[in-house]
């Protein structure tokens, strides 16, 4: 028997939706729907800036440059078009951020991976790059403290320790990191 599916997912964050909308292993007519209902749901609120806010734009944006880059020599330099997996890793840890976390700024890196940068000023950013694997090689610069990293990203939690070093670059705390 079929009922609806929570919102809860709103007040939690989304996160936990999300896990229902992958694709699971799951074969089951319940399951195809339940899969089916709560993307539906996943894409109405995305599309509503009064439930989703600013990562709305964001995505837009990440899909625009995948449009604007996705030919081979997009740049006339021989850059690799932006692949679809890095679109999508990049999309899901923008939709997996936070509310408290600024958005970053995107840009496309001639190897096919997207760039997000949390830029406060010309001696504090943090950056990390999204490919198609789910290792985020990550640098950040605070004043004379730098340092880089690599981290993986499952497509649901975002590391702590990244989401450490966001925040203190957005914040102007001491983005001191370790790598580990």
């Amino acid at each position: 028997m079929f009922g609806p599916v929570s919102t809860l997912g709103v007040l939690l964050g989304f996160a936990p939706l999300y896990s229902f909308a992958r694709s699971g292993s799951a074969i089951s007519a319940e399951a195809h729907a339940v899969q089916k209902a709560v993307t539906r749901v996943m894409d109405s609120v995305e599309r509503s800036r009064a439930l989703f806010g600013d990562k709305a734009n964001a995505i837009s944006q990440l899909c625009s440059l995948a449009n604007e880059c996705g030919a081979p020599d997009w740049d006339r330099n021989g850059a690799l078009p932006l692949e679809h997996l890095a679109v999508f890793k990049a999309v899901a840890f923008v939709r997996v951020l936070p509310k408290e976390v600024p958005l970053p700024e995107f840009a496309p890196d001639p190897d096919g991976s997207i760039s997000l940068d949390w830029i406060a000023s010309r001696n504090r950013h943090f950056s990390l790059s999204v490919g198609t694997s789910d290792r985020l090689p990550y640098a950040w610069l605070d004043g004379t403290d730098k340092g880089h990293a690599v981290a993986r990203f499952d497509g649901e939690i975002i590391p702590s320790r990244i989401l450490e070093g966001i925040k203190a670059i957005s914040s102007g705390g001491s983005a001191l990191l370790r790598s580990r």
